[in-house]
């Protein structure tokens, strides 16, 4: 388990961010989404446009869009944007990133970064955000974890190769600009089948990265896991406990 932040330099985490530049239907059906209360509570009184950067497939971008927000969704994977669009037709779609939004100067109340975080050169994103971002605007991240301290789900994640991207004493930094970060932690369960887990491993990085020998030794591993040692049936269900940890933190003013 990473006690802290993930340990990448700018090449490596360019080159595993690249991972998921394609492949955005898979991802969409099988990646875990959020509470609801998670996005109730990053959102600020009053908001009313948010971006959300690294949008994906707009697992995410879609609460926001829920709550009223004239939300622009901003992402380097054409295809991943092109599932969003489908999913949230009336959403606009920006290419970017976040340290290269492409957003106005101070034309935003909320940015939000959900499981983006670790993929980011962190000061450059802190910076992007206090430009996009209006005076009070608030700079919120997010990101779902495995619940690996039960021993049969920290096992499975070795065999996924998921890991850890935070442990839940890390706490990011916004840097002088805005105020010091608040947290919140949610605990709750997403229900896959075994097809369905393998599916999820095969939208992970590592796995897209993959030979196609590293690719079978993990699918074999996992229907052993799983069919054998777990002795779920392939028609059976799995409720993955995950935890959802978000911070929030606004603009200071200048």
């Amino acid at each position: 388990m990473v006690t802290g932040g993930p340990r990448f330099d700018d090449q490596r985490r360019r080159a595993l961010a690249g991972a998921y530049l394609t492949g955005a239907g898979q991802y969409d059906r099988v990646r875990p989404g959020y509470p609801a209360g998670i996005a109730d509570w990053v959102v600020p009184p009053r908001a009313r446009q948010a971006a959300d950067i690294g949008a994906g497939t707009g697992i995410f971008t879609g609460l926001l869009a829920d709550r009223s927000l004239e939300v622009t969704a901003v992402d380097p994977s054409e295809d991943m944007l092109a599932v969003l669009a489908t999913r949230l037709p009336g959403v606009p779609v920006l290419e970017g990133t976040a340290e290269h939004s492409h957003l106005p100067d101070a034309s935003m109340d909320l940015l939000t970064l959900a499981q983006t975080w670790h993929w980011c050169d962190h000061p450059a994103t802190v910076r992007e955000a206090a430009r996009v971002l209006r005076p009070g605007g608030r700079l919120a991240v997010l990101w779902n974890q495995l619940d690996v301290s039960l021993p049969w789900v920290h096992r499975l994640s070795r065999i996924m190769h998921a890991g850890d991207v935070f442990s839940p004493a890390y706490r990011p930094s916004f840097g002088p600009r805005f105020a010091p970060p608040e947290d919140v932690l949610v605990r709750w369960t997403q229900e896959l089948s075994v097809p369905d887990v393998v599916d999820l491993a095969r939208s992970r990085s590592y796995y897209r990265r993959a030979t196609l020998t590293l690719r079978r030794r993990v699918e074999a591993n996992l229907h052993w896991y799983l069919t054998d040692y777990l002795a779920f049936t392939p028609e059976a269900s799995l409720r993955l406990p995950y935890y959802t940890h978000a911070w929030r933190a606004p603009l200071l003013p200048t």
